[in-house]
């Protein structure tokens, strides 16, 4: 079984570096024991797990969900590992995070270099970016989600909300006037961002009910910072999560503009997978930066 761990871990090593030369480099491992290693577990299994060419390296389709069951097993061995060391017993090791990427770095981050101090066997890895991160697939401990959730086996312990809001620069709305309703966007430059929305409609709560509005997209980009600087540059309306406009807001660089049509807010969570016995770690984590951002959200809640 030991044997059969090892090739797992190889083939996943093969897998996650593209080559097996890549691998073995990373392994340290020459290339013909880590070649052997994966063609000696393809005769035990006898199946295909992987499409050899010069070029490049794919899973058949065995290969796919054989690698998905290595993942597994060796994160349950990895698991079992950590409890017999003690990792259980003591916070240590490293905890792996994600969030959103303005969101991670205005607020995840200040809670994260405080939560360090306070735990110095403790290192954390940041995965800050926006789109959704699968938690077992990529090996996440735990996530900040600003999103409605849906029924999935994650715990989520929820922070609070946030408004996707619509705003310009007082400056633009004096010289193009302050859109009384959604529809009159028609008239006006739009700014969007297109990881929130689409680009050519912003969806508004029109009662309990929901209406697409085309808007005339004069600057596309993919970033919130630009959305929000276009914005207070004058260039048009943008439409952004509050907290990613919340400072400018303060400094009365931009306006809030057709509140009364805003979508129901996002619930901003904390979410992990819950499964079997909580690591020490990620427990000290979750204990230690729930209220903290809590607080944070309460702060930045416009």
């Amino acid at each position: 079984m030991t044997d059969r761990l090892e090739a797992m871990s190889i083939l996943l090593a093969v897998v996650e570096a593209g080559s097996f030369s890549a691998a073995a480099r990373r392994l340290k491992m020459p290339l013909a024991t880590v070649s052997r290693k994966v063609g000696d577990l393809e005769s035990h299994l006898h199946s295909r797990l992987l499409q050899r060419s010069t070029r490049q390296l794919a899973l058949t389709e065995a290969g796919q969900s054989y690698v998905a069951a290595c993942r597994r097993i060796l994160e349950d061995v990895g698991e079992a590992e950590r409890a017999a060391a003690g990792e259980y017993a003591a916070p240590k090791g490293e905890l792996v995070l994600t969030a959103p990427i303005v969101f991670g770095r205005l607020h995840v981050l200040p809670v994260v270099a405080e939560f360090l101090k306070t735990y110095p066997d403790i290192d954390v890895r940041m995965v800050l970016t926006d789109r959704v991160v699968p938690l077992l697939d990529e090996h996440v401990d735990v996530a900040l989600r600003i999103a409605d959730l849906p029924d999935s086996s994650l715990v989520a312990a929820r922070l609070g909300t946030v408004r996707r809001v619509v705003c310009a620069s007082p400056a633009y709305f004096a010289e193009h006037g302050i859109p009384a309703t959604p529809q009159a966007l028609s008239a006006h430059a739009c700014i969007t961002f297109e990881q929130m929305t689409s680009r050519q409609v912003w969806q508004f709560a029109s009662g309990k009910s929901e209406i697409g509005v085309p808007v005339r997209s004069r600057l596309a980009v993919s970033t919130a910072e630009a959305a929000v600087d276009a914005a207070v540059a004058g260039v048009g309306i943008t439409r952004v999560v509050s907290y990613q406009m919340a400072n400018a807001l303060r400094a009365g660089a931009l306006q809030i503009a057709l509140a009364p049509f805003e979508p129901p807010p996002w619930p901003i969570s904390l979410v992990h997978t819950g499964q079997g016995i909580l690591p020490l770690k990620l427990r000290a984590f979750l204990d230690f930066a729930a209220p903290r951002l809590k607080a944070r959200v309460t702060q930045v809640e416009i």
